[in-house]
């Protein structure tokens, strides 16, 4: 660890799932912090943590993992996020940030800064990172590189500790945007949060149709239903509190899709070849689009792994017979 890299003494994670052990590997990979301390709600995980080695130390409450930590980011679903702040606000050190990795950011800066004590400083954050995977297991080093880490400071945040958390995201391989917590909610509702909830009523009405014939809907499941499959495999915990916490652009953004869908299926019933045409085209430019920028990759299968074709046998020889 040297000396320019290390940009906190002690860093506090509350939650050692995917988000919270990733952030541990990344800060212990790249010597962003001196001594890195962690707990989380269930002994078992905390075992797991500690059997791991992903914190310097392991400890039972939130209270204890705050003591004397110039970082401490809250890495647990945005409906516990108040109740931690009020549990940990007494115990913050003076000059040190609070943050957290919410999906959601307005309900988080309601729910957590009144807990927030005057001299400690609150930097909300949401990194736009993740598997449908969850547990200190599944986190990996390499998470949050190339993808975006959105701060969303409240007015009257100190400039210096927003670019301080600014510099510890990057240290861990992520692009940087700045922006106000309810355009965030706006953005997010739209790019992730319709899509997991679209993902979750495909599954659950193809789940329903497989009460037929449950063999063939998972056995033939197509590369588009497959792929809603792995969304709506995300933590439900998580999902449930995000919609909850951020239903009103959840609503709008659903009401746009659905009269979006509504025209899309008149043009079906209607025959109308060009108006599907146009509306596919546009999409698929978005998702180059996307392609281009680096938040996805171009391999052909979304760089899935496929197994190679079985050798066969090679033919024999062929001979001319007196029939020839």
């Amino acid at each position: 660890m040297t000396e320019s890299a290390t940009l906190f003494n002690r860093l506090a994670l509350i939650g050692t799932g995917l988000i919270g052990s990733s952030i541990a590997r990344a800060a212990r990979a790249q010597g962003v912090a001196r001594e890195i301390v962690a707990t989380a709600r269930s002994a078992a995980t905390r075992r797991r943590v500690a059997e791991l080695g992903l914190a310097d130390q392991v400890v039972e409450n939130n209270a204890a993992a705050v003591e004397g930590a110039d970082l401490v980011i809250v890495c647990v679903p945005v409906g516990a996020c108040g109740a931690v702040a009020a549990e940990i606000g007494p115990h913050l050190a003076r000059g040190a940030i609070v943050s957290d990795v919410g999906s959601v950011k307005s309900a988080v800066v309601r729910d957590m800064a009144p807990h927030v004590p005057a001299g400690v400083h609150f930097v909300p954050a949401h990194p736009v990172a993740g598997t449908e995977n969850s547990g200190p297991d599944a986190g990996f080093a390499a998470l949050f590189v190339g993808r975006w880490c959105i701060l969303t400071p409240p007015e009257g945040a100190d400039p210096a500790a927003v670019e301080r958390l600014a510099a510890f995201w990057r240290a861990l391989g992520a692009n940087v945007e700045t922006m106000p917590a309810a355009h965030h909610d706006l953005v997010l509702a739209i790019t992730s949060h319709l899509p997991h909830l679209i993902a979750y009523t495909i599954v659950g009405t193809a789940d329903e149709f497989a009460e037929v014939t449950r063999s063939e809907v998972l056995k033939f499941s197509a590369g588009g239903f497959r792929d809603f499959t792995r969304i709506a495999a995300s933590d439900p915990t998580m999902w449930r509190d995000v919609f909850l916490a951020n239903k009103d652009a959840v609503l709008e953004m659903l009401g746009t899709f659905n009269e979006d869908l509504a025209q899309l299926a008149r043009a079906i019933r209607r025959g109308d070849g060009d108006a599907l045409f146009a509306h596919f085209a546009r999409t698929r430019a978005i998702r180059r689009g996307i392609v281009e920028i680096g938040q996805d990759s171009p391999a052909p299968d979304f760089g899935r792994p496929h197994p190679d074709l079985p050798l066969a046998p090679l033919p024999r020889p062929y001979a001319a017979s007196d029939d020839d």
